[in-house]
């Protein structure tokens, strides 16, 4: 039996108000007695949280909130040791515009490899059939920049600077 955990909203360890890792490996006990033997991780990385954490800056290292590389490190060996597995939801396919590789592909020449590792576009019809989940705009900067028009969705707007 799998069960879930969204870090920030399971328990708090150091009284700052947020779910963190000490809180989670602190209640490993109370979820090994709820019958389970695997514990799933929401997204624990650092990111802005626009997008309740699955919006990764960084895939090797910990929010800051949540904890440190050595206090996972600590959850996973204390969960081990009561035989309980643990998966982490590692979501490839969903950065923050603050990751390396989004900011690679911002720089990068059109058509380019990196700049094929995201959707872009300067017109909302393009991608108008599509279903749109997440909605991600904002307006282009820099001097006599404008807005080519509204575009929704997972893709990225193209400005000139881009």
């Amino acid at each position: 039996m799998i069960y879930e955990v969204h870090v920030r909203a399971f328990f708090d360890g150091n009284d700052d108000g947020c779910g963190d890792l000490a809180g989670l490996t602190s209640k490993l006990e109370y979820i090994q007695d709820l019958g389970v033997n695997t514990v799933w991780l929401l997204p624990f990385y650092p990111s802005p949280g626009r997008d309740d954490g699955y919006d990764i800056a960084d895939y090797r290292n910990i929010h800051p909130a949540y904890g440190t590389r050595a206090e996972f490190r600590a959850f996973v060996r204390e969960a081990h040791r009561r035989n309980l597995r643990v998966i982490t939801e590692l979501v490839l396919n969903h950065t923050s515009d603050a990751h390396p590789w989004f900011q690679a592909a911002r720089r990068a020449a059109p058509g380019s490899v990196k700049r094929n590792y995201y959707v872009w576009s300067d017109s909302a019809e393009r991608y108008a059939g599509t279903r749109i989940i997440f909605s991600d705009t904002r307006p282009p900067t820099g001097p006599g920049m404008r807005w080519r028009g509204l575009i929704t969705g997972t893709a990225s707007s193209v400005t000139s600077r881009t």
